[in-house]
């Protein structure tokens, strides 16, 4: 048996503010006619229980209300004998253990702790209601029958204590199985696996996958605050995910795809230091978790949308290559001196992006458009015709932007 079960168990006799008596010393033909009636007793406790808890409604019949039924006559028998044998004070395993596997049976069958305490009860109250007669009618004293209420709600304390430890041991087992197996299936989404192997790893989630869904890279410390305001279908791994950076979380947030879902997933983002990535149909979402994972290295603050930065990811994207195109953008000014050249360099930057406008290149570079003019003819000097050819102009652009 769990050592749970037996902590528990021994730790509800501990708490009693006074021990509660472990034998009634009834007469033998008073046990005999209870036993002879267990049956009766067992078949009106699971009654009871069916018409006064909901859940139970309709669960209790054919050969699962047999087992049910010979389940709690099998109780209460174990009762009688632990309340009148002089050596009743042994453990009770073999009632606890089965009061342990009943709570996660329950657990398993998805009903609620609470439903299977108020059947408890309910089976106590009918169980006490019958018994307790059956001993009035044989003439047990008060005293008596007094010890033998303490006795049976005792009884059920501890059983109930028992399901309640394998209902929740059963509910953090199959959590941590679900939440593996939602581990394997972002790890999946993310390294961009076989769709049928993403498909199968959804099934065994138990995972319904949306139309679409967004990557979102944030801080540990702000998963929490995001996690609530999004769908609850948001996959949030807890192991290590290739390729997320040091400190932060991934989020995968369903979507139905469309632009006002996309709208709703930035606003509720608001607050953290969210990076979020492009929409994108579920079994894509390999995509969206690449850009999020390039977004984060632009150093942007606040809440990212990287639709909205689109330009500046795709200069980030190979930055080698930007740097040797910008090494033979620059080459004609090598020769200059490096103040020089830095002034030329940022004059044909803007002369560029300006579309040859002097007055706004003046604007932006807070120089005098005498200024501009005179930087200009350098720069035709320099790299002659090539200022006007627009492969060239596109290479600018890229170089120095």
């Amino acid at each position: 048996m769990s050592d749970r079960v037996v902590r528990r168990a021994t730790q509800i006799r501990s708490d009693r503010a006074a021990p509660a008596p472990t034998v009634v010393r009834l007469d033998e033909d008073v046990v005999k006619l209870m036993r002879d009636e267990l049956a009766e007793v067992a078949d009106r406790a699971v009654g009871a229980i069916t018409e006064e808890v909901p859940s139970y409604t309709g669960q209790f019949s054919g050969a699962m209300g047999d087992r049910i039924r010979q389940a709690v006559q099998l109780a209460l028998g174990g009762f009688l004998t632990l309340a009148t044998r002089e050596d009743a004070g042994t453990p009770m395993a073999p009632a606890l253990e089965g009061a342990y596997q009943l709570g996660r049976g329950e657990a398993r069958s998805g009903r609620s702790m609470e439903a299977l305490l108020a059947a408890y009860r309910i089976g106590a109250r009918v169980s006490w209601r019958d018994l307790s007669r059956t001993a009035v009618e044989a003439g047990v004293e008060a005293e008596q029958l007094s010890r033998f209420a303490e006795l049976v709600f005792a009884y059920i304390d501890e059983l109930s204590a028992s399901s309640a430890a394998g209902h929740t041991d059963e509910l953090e087992s199959t959590g941590r199985v679900r939440q593996r197996n939602l581990d394997r299936l972002a790890r999946a989404l993310v390294t961009g696996a076989a769709a049928d192997a993403v498909v199968a790893a959804a099934e065994r989630a138990d995972w319904e996958p949306p139309t679409a869904l967004s990557a979102v890279l944030l801080p540990e410390s702000q998963v929490s605050h995001a996690v609530t305001a999004l769908d609850p279908r948001t996959l949030h791994p807890t192991e290590e995910v290739p390729g997320v950076p040091d400190g932060l979380a991934l989020l995968l947030a369903p979507s139905t795809g469309t632009r006002s879902a996309r709208s709703g997933l930035v606003r509720a983002l608001r607050g953290t230091t969210a990076v979020v990535g492009p929409t994108v149909p579920w079994l894509e979402a390999a995509r969206s978790h690449d850009r999020a994972v390039r977004a984060v290295a632009l150093g942007i603050e606040g809440v990212v949308d990287t639709d909205a930065h689109l330009g500046a990811l795709l200069l980030a994207a190979d930055p080698e290559t930007r740097a040797d195109l910008r090494a033979r953008v620059l080459a004609p000014l090598a020769d200059q001196r490096p103040s020089t050249a830095d002034k030329l360099a940022e004059t044909l930057r803007a002369w560029v992006l300006h579309q040859g406008r002097r007055d706004a290149v003046a604007e932006e570079l807070f120089i005098h458009a005498q200024t501009v003019r005179y930087r200009v003819g350098q720069l035709r000097d320099l790299y002659g015709d090539r200022l006007e050819d627009p492969q060239f102009v596109l290479e600018v652009t890229l170089a120095l932007a």
